[in-house]
């Protein structure tokens, strides 16, 4: 007997049916020859149904996942229901196996990525193995959002993952690919410290102005010469608490961050950092 032909209306059909995600569709519809009943009654033997079931559970918990390369890291947010299953060892083995999937085929988007073949088992998807760690656990999973950063011949990158995976911070330093030690103290020190420029001239000219406001707000009355020191010094105080280059190292107030980097080797600079945290 001849195969069906599957088509876009009868995988839609299963899908609106079933919950299952479009590829688990088409492949339910191949291994049943087209007839829809048998691959809804196949789906549910599988426990691919059941899966479904629990997709629109909320998913506060989860850990941030890293892997490198020689070309690249990777950044990937899972998150699952409770704190129980973020620490469980199956999760944390999926977390690592998609994070090194991102690392190494730098997907285009999370849909994408969700779409495309699991290399270790290519008969999956990710989403449809992301389906098979579902119902294993018996919690929603979610791949909530990941980030690429391209490593460079001149660039030393540091990373840091703090609290089991709950904040994991990134930092790349330009100017050498031997100071990966110093990434990974200043990655370190990111995480605790919380920045949110690398320098004064990525702060926004909006965020400029507005403190600029709070602090004539704060000194109504004074002289004009005064009030411009005091405003100076005022913007020279939140750029020394949100500024990573101008920080004070946590392991040494004596040193900002800027100095601790050009003190390590000629040329080096600041270049960028990521601090990611759950549910973020």
């Amino acid at each position: 007997m001849s195969a069906t032909p599957i088509t876009a209306a009868m995988i839609k059909e299963l899908r609106e049916r079933s919950g299952i995600g479009m590829g688990l569709c088409k492949k339910a519809l191949e291994d049943a020859n087209g007839d829809i009943e048998l691959a809804i009654t196949n789906l549910r033997k599988s426990g691919a149904a059941s899966a479904v079931k629990k997709e629109g559970r909320i998913t506060n918990e989860g850990i941030i996942g890293v892997a490198q390369n020689d070309k690249a890291v990777a950044l990937v947010e899972v998150n699952a229901e409770t704190d129980f299953v973020a620490k469980n060892e199956r999760f944390k083995e999926f977390v690592q196996a998609i994070a090194e999937e991102i690392a190494k085929t730098a997907p285009a988007s999370l849909d994408a990525f969700l779409q495309q073949k699991y290399s270790k088992e290519p008969s999956l998807t990710i989403d449809e193995y992301r389906a098979t760690i579902i119902q294993s656990i018996g919690e929603n999973i979610q791949v909530k959002r990941f980030k690429v950063i391209p490593k460079k011949a001149d660039t030393s990158v540091g990373v840091y993952s703090h609290l089991g995976g709950k904040m994991v911070t990134v930092v790349e330093i330009e100017g050498s690919n031997q100071f990966q030690k110093i990434a990974e103290d200043i990655a370190m020190h990111v995480a605790a410290a919380a920045p949110e420029y690398v320098n004064l001239e990525q702060v926004p000219a909006d965020v400029v102005e507005r403190e600029k406001e709070i602090a004539r707000s704060q000194v109504k009355g004074k002289p004009d010469n005064i009030v411009e020191k005091i405003i100076e010094s005022k913007l020279n105080s939140f750029y020394d608490s949100v500024c990573l280059a101008r920080q004070k190292y946590i392991r040494n107030d004596a040193l900002k961050i800027e100095d601790l980097v050009k003190q390590s080797g000629q040329g080096l600079r600041l270049a960028s950092f990521e601090r990611w945290s759950v549910s973020q």
